[in-house]
C-alpha cells in the first residue's frame, strides 16, 4: 500500500466536502504529488474530431478541480487530461452545506455542490500561468444560478477560457443549478449551440484549434438522445460529447442512509446506465463525434466496457473518493497487463478482443 493509498484513507475520515478542500490544499501546497512517468505508447488515443493526442485515455472529470488549483499535479498522477471547473462568469458560493454525501456502502456520491467557484476571472489567470508543455488541461463552463441570461453566461465561458486551455466543455446537465438541464430539449439547445457556434468562429479567427465539447445526462430517453444527437452533428464547430453527468435516479440497490439525499449521484450505481446512454449516442452518431465516457469508471474493466460502447476516451472522478489518486496508475497498468496478454497493439484492439 502506497504513502498516497494511506493518506485516502485517513482523509476519508472527514467530513465529505472538508475532506475535499483538504486534499486540494494539500496538492496546492505539493504535499502529495507522485514522480511523473511516462506511459507505454500503446496506451496514446486521438480524439480524431477534435484532433487531441491524448498520452492515455483516462481523463479527469470535472468537478474534483473547480478552480484550476492543481491541474498540473493531477496530470503528475498519471491522467491523460485533466478538465478544470465548473466555473461561471460570477463567483458562486453554491448550496448550502451539507451538500457532499459519500455513500460507501454503493461505492457513490451524492452532490449538490451547485457550481461553487471563484469565477472566471479567476480561473483564467490560473490556466494563463500554465506552462505550455503541461499537458491536455480542459475547461468546463457553466451558468450562473440568478443569471438572466444563461446562454450569455455560456458564450462569456467560452470566449474566457478559449486561449488557454486545451479544449472546453459546455456543462448544460448539472442537475444541482434549477432549470439547467431544459438547456437540452431541442429548442433551447439549438439557441444555445447556435450562439456559442457564433462566438466559437470569432474566438478561432484569433487563436485556432479549441475543440468544443456538449456534456450531458445519463437520464435521457431515445428521443431525448435522438434530438441532441441531431443537433450536436448540425454544428460543424461540435467535437463530441461527453456522456455522462450525475444522475438524479436512485437505483433500488443503494444501501447507504444517505440515499435519500437531493443531488446528483455519480460512482459504481451509474456506471450501467451512463453506458446504455453512451451507447445509444454511438449508435445515433457512429464516428461522426468524438465521445468520452464518464460515469462509474473504478477499473480497467470499465474503461473497456465504455470503449465498446463507443468511446474514445473516458473521465473518472468518484472512484478517487475511495480508491484514492493512484487508482488511475493501477487501471493504466492493467490495461496494459491486458494488452500484453492478447497481443494488443492499442486500447482500441484491446476493446475489440
Amino acid at each position: 500500500m502506497s504513502l498516497f493509498d494511506i493518506a485516502t484513507r485517513l482523509v476519508r475520515t472527514l467530513p465529505a466536502e472538508s475532506a475535499h478542500l483538504f486534499t486540494i490544499d494539500a496538492l496546492k501546497w505539493n504535499l502529495a504529488r507522485p514522480r511523473p512517468q511516462l506511459d507505454d505508447p500503446r496506451l496514446a488515443v486521438t480524439l480524431r474530431r477534435a484532433g487531441l493526442r491524448l498520452p492515455n485515455p483516462v481523463g479527469l472529470a470535472a468537478g474534483f478541480d473547480k478552480n484550476a488549483d492543481v491541474f498540473e499535479q493531477m496530470l503528475a498522477f498519471g491522467f491523460g487530461f485533466v478538465e478544470c471547473g465548473t466555473v461561471t462568469p460570477r463567483p458562486q458560493v453554491g448550496n448550502p452545506r451539507p451538500r457532499l454525501f459519500r455513500l460507501s456502502e454503493d461505492g457513490a456520491v451524492i452532490n449538490r455542490m451547485g457550481f461553487n467557484n471563484l469565477g472566471l476571472g479567476m480561473f483564467v489567470r490560473r490556466l494563463s500561468a500554465m506552462p505550455r508543455a503541461t499537458g491536455i488541461v480542459g475547461a468546463n463552463i457553466g451558468a450562473n444560478k440568478d443569471s438572466a441570461d444563461r446562454i450569455a453566461d455560456y458564450v462569456a465561458g467560452v470566449k474566457g477560457v478559449w486561449p488557454y486551455s486545451s479544449y472546453i466543455t459546455i456543462n448544460i446537465s448539472s442537475p444541482n443549478t434549477p432549470g439547467l438541464r431544459g438547456l437540452q430539449d431541442r429548442g433551447a439547445l439549438e439557441e444555445l449551440l447556435g450562439r456559442i457556434g457564433v462566438a466559437a468562429r470569432e474566438m478561432d479567427a484569433a487563436v485556432k484549434g479549441r475543440p468544443l465539447f456538449l456534456k450531458v445526462a445519463p437520464d435521457l430517453d431515445d428521443v431525448a438522445v435522438r434530438d441532441i444527437a441531431e443537433v450536436a452533428l448540425a454544428q460543424d464547430w461540435l467535437s463530441g460529447l461527453i456522456v455522462s453527468n450525475t444522475t438524479i435516479a436512485r437505483p433500488d440497490s443503494l444501501q447507504s442512509k444517505h440515499k435519500g439525499e437531493t443531488g446528483g449521484l455519480s460512482g459504481a450505481p451509474l456506471m450501467d446506465s451512463s453506458t446504455r446512454v453512451l451507447a445509444h449516442f454511438h449508435a445515433a452518431i457512429g464516428d461522426r463525434l468524438d465521445l468520452i465516457g464518464a460515469g462509474g469508471i473504478a477499473s480497467a474493466d470499465d474503461v473497456i466496457a465504455k470503449l465498446r460502447a463507443g468511446a474514445q476516451a473516458v473521465q473518472l472522478y468518484s472512484a478517487l473518493v475511495f480508491e484514492g489518486p493512484m487508482l488511475v496508475q493501477r487501471i493504466k497498468a492493467d490495461l496494459v497487463a491486458r494488452m500484453d496478454a492478447v497481443g494488443a497493439t492499442s486500447v482500441s484492439d484491446l476493446a475489440k478482443a
